[in-house]
């Protein structure tokens, strides 16, 4: 299913009524261009119109960020942010646990410093956990406590037949489809999960509740159920909808639908490389590395498209690594993206100096 075009062509500044003007713009499709108010940074418009928070959670200076990978909220509104850290700073946490305010509350995971990657929080019974990736040399997949605590660690499921001798074993990063190299996780009803190994084997594994191996599909293809860097994934339970599996397969800048048993249903082109998925009522969020955070109503149709910046990322050489050129209202590199409870939107970028950004609903 091809996504529809959402025009990006900027509206001229006209000499209508302002009574007119404000009717259009809450009439007008999402852009990604931002206006001010007073002193605020407004992104959207219509029902989704965002106020803007750069860096919003801050760090005490004995840390320091180092290039921002994943971000999940509990059900108490705390934010979890992962970064993939330096391997060279062993003793540096990679995990930081925020209040719903963006103040500091606490810090662990060194054992992920130089491979953080994906993280999420998934309530089990009474209890909250931490499921985390680690790609580059660590390659692992970790059951946590909120205080970092390890419930379980895995390494690579040799037991899929699909990866080299000794990968289970290895911290040598291995960029090739016989390594192990995961990024994110999807939760299933009955407890298990899919983790995909979006650098290494490109197939979806699937995990029972214990995290003993189950099955995998997909693989390196050209798409329509195989994948080229199956980053992103997620359980689209959205209602009125039947629940299928949500794929992002960044390289192909495509998002793959699949069955629960993942058997594959249909395309949606037209992104940039989109990085991760989550859903809130009835939209789906995506994060795109080419500089834009979209959303998707329950048919899949684009309502908005937040912070867009891709023409300054063509034009700018390095945007990511001169943060004095980024604007306020704009994205450069977003490399996951949340909801909280209320429809706010949490999106952590893929930039050395770490930056995360807080989006209030408006």
């Amino acid at each position: 299913m091809n996504r529809p075009v959402v025009s990006r062509r900027s509206f001229a500044t006209g000499v209508a009524a302002a009574a007119t003007a404000a009717m259009a713009a809450m009439a007008a499709p999402v852009f990604g261009r931002s206006r001010r108010l007073t002193d605020e940074t407004i992104i959207g418009a219509g029902d989704h119109r965002f106020r803007v928070k750069h860096h919003f959670p801050q760090l005490p200076d004995r840390f320091t960020w180092q290039t921002t990978h994943g971000v999940a909220v509990d059900a108490a509104g705390n934010l979890y942010v992962i970064h993939e850290g330096k391997k060279e700073q062993k003793d540096h946490p990679a995990i930081f646990v925020f209040d719903p305010q963006g103040k500091f509350i606490r810090a662990f995971g060194s054992e992920f410093q130089g491979g953080g990657h994906g993280i999420e929080v998934r309530q089990e019974g009474n209890d909250e956990f931490l499921y985390v990736c680690g790609y580059q040399g660590v390659k692992c997949f970790v059951k946590m406590t909120p205080t970092g605590e390890i419930v379980w660690f895995r390494k690579a499921p040799m037991e899929s037949g699909v990866y080299a001798p000794g990968e289970d074993v290895s911290t040598k990063p291995s960029w090739n489809r016989q390594g192990f190299l995961p990024t994110n996780f999807a939760f299933l009803d009955d407890g298990g999960f899919l983790l995909a190994d979006g650098y290494g084997s490109f197939r979806i594994h699937r995990y029972d509740k214990d995290a003993k191996w189950l099955s995998s599909f997909g693989g390196d293809g050209k798409g329509e159920g195989t994948f080229n860097t199956p980053h992103g994934i997620w359980i689209d339970r959205r209602a009125g909808r039947e629940p299928t599996i949500v794929v992002c397969d960044r390289a192909h800048n495509t998002l793959q639908i699949l069955t629960l048993d993942g058997v594959y249903k249909e395309t949606i082109t037209g992104f940039g490389l989109p990085a991760n998925i989550d859903t809130w009522k009835n939209l789906l969020l995506v994060p795109e590395l080419k500089a834009c955070v979209t959303l998707l109503d329950d048919k899949n149709q684009v309502v908005a498209q937040l912070g867009r910046a891709v023409e300054r990322l063509d034009e700018i050489k390095n945007l990511r690594g001169q943060p004095d050129q980024w604007l306020d209202g704009q994205f450069v590199h977003p490399h996951d993206a949340c909801f909280a409870a209320n429809g706010d939107i949490i999106v952590a970028e893929w930039v050395g100096t770490g930056r995360v950004s807080k989006l209030e609903r408006v």
